[in-house]
């Protein structure tokens, strides 16, 4: 059940409540003014009665001695006292009747009583409370709706704002719940969140600069390290150092490509090109064993041709041969489908973690370094975003990790 549901039947179980409390309430009261009224009544009517009997001896037009319907309670009543009673003795008898009762004299003496029928009061205490239910009825009828309509603009509000705590959530930092109506709590939890929002944005610009920065002032000097290593004379120490320079640099290529990622400063080059030749060739590239398949092919004919960056695809395929194999374990198998590209290898597969928050950077496989893949899959998600393609990252039944590259139509 939604929000908004919830909010409308809080409400209307809270109307409801409302309305048998107050029923309840009046219907006490009211039943208890007409008791109190004829009781009232009945009392009046024996002091009257009695004083014109002892005056004249006959009775008033309401007062009879010893009827035979007077309650048991008023049979005997104490001389001289008066008393009021409820009912009769009459069997079968529906009317409510409140009784007023004296005997006359001594003990043995008849008893003048005064009866007080309050059945037609009763009957209007019933149609007030059928009154009151239908009121109520009608109430809860036209309050429903209205109940629905509010909890519905506070759900959309909240609806709002969640939908832009996961725009964030998935990367977009630009999102923002904007100004909301009214000046409550789902006002503050708005502001809260765009807030968080400004403050994030900061931070991850600031640390995109930073990183910019780094490689841009690390470029320089790398290539001038590589440019030394020239000059060295051939040999064992000669090797090492030129590796890793390479290395280095390629460190700082990622970095820069990462970075301008980030920025959003890449865009795709296009070009209708054979998958199967773009995936054969990168993964050539790599120097690499990996068994390429491409499935469905026919009497030598290769994967269907399709529009994209074939340089931003290669580097997509190159960074995860090289993955599987740096991380995985032989073999490693590229299987190219329609517009799909998969990547297997026969390792442990990815780690949870990985598979739950995606990639995180400057994190290798090593154990000493812990759990994670460096800047490659960073940089293939990156490229396939450009691409408008989607990168899937999953382990197979059997082990192993599989990268599943869809290209768009």
């Amino acid at each position: 059940m939604t929000l908004r549901w919830k909010i409308a039947t809080l409400a209307a179980a809270t109307a409801c409540l409302v309305a048998l409390v107050v029923g309840l309430l009046v219907h006490v009261w009211t039943a208890h003014e007409i008791r109190h009224r004829a009781e009232r009544q009945a009392f009046d009517g024996v002091t009257s009665a009695m004083d014109v009997y002892r005056r004249t001896g006959a009775l008033t037009s309401n007062a009879r001695l010893d009827p035979p319907e007077l309650p048991y309670a008023l049979v005997n009543p104490t001389d001289g006292d008066r008393h009021v009673s409820y009912g009769g003795n009459v069997p079968g008898s529906m009317d409510p009747t409140v009784w007023g009762a004296q005997r006359v004299g001594g003990p043995g003496s008849p008893v003048l009583a005064v009866q007080v029928t309050i059945y037609a009061d009763f009957r209007e205490l019933y149609r007030l409370d059928v009154t009151m239910a239908v009121a109520s009825l009608l109430a809860l009828a036209a309050g429903t709706p209205l109940a629905v309509y509010g909890a519905g603009l506070l759900a959309r509000r909240l609806r709002r704002v969640s939908e832009t705590a996961g725009r964030i959530s998935a990367g977009d930092l630009d999102a923002r719940t904007g100004h909301t109506k009214g000046r409550d709590e789902v006002a503050d939890i708005a502001a809260t969140v765009d807030l968080m929002a400004d403050s994030l944005g900061r931070r991850l610009r600031t640390e995109r600069r930073f990183t910019a920065d780094v490689a841009h002032e690390l470029r320089t000097p790398v290539g001038g390290l590589l440019a030394t290593a020239d000059l060295l004379p051939p040999g064992e120490t000669e090797d090492l150092l030129r590796a890793r320079v390479r290395d280095l640099r390629g460190l700082v290529e990622d970095l820069l490509e990462i970075s301008r990622l980030d920025a959003g400063a890449e865009q795709a080059v296009r070009a209708r090109v054979p998958l199967d030749a773009v995936v054969a060739e990168a993964v050539a590239r790599t120097g690499l064993d990996t068994e390429v398949t491409v499935a469905g092919a026919r009497h030598g004919e290769g994967a269907r041709s399709v529009e994209t960056d074939p340089r931003r695809l290669e580097r997509i395929v190159g960074n995860l041969v090289v993955n599987a194999h740096r991380h995985g374990n032989t073999p490693v198998r590229v299987t190219v489908e329609d517009r799909t590209v998969v990547v297997r290898d026969h390792g442990p597969g990815f780690p949870p973690d990985l598979l739950l928050d995606g990639p995180r950077r400057f994190h290798t496989g090593a154990a000493e370094r812990g759990s994670g893949h460096g800047l490659g899959l960073t940089i293939a998600l990156g490229q396939a975003r450009v691409l408008g393609a989607e990168l899937h990252l999953d382990n197979a039944p059997d082990g192993g990790a599989v990268a599943t590259l869809r290209l768009p139509a």
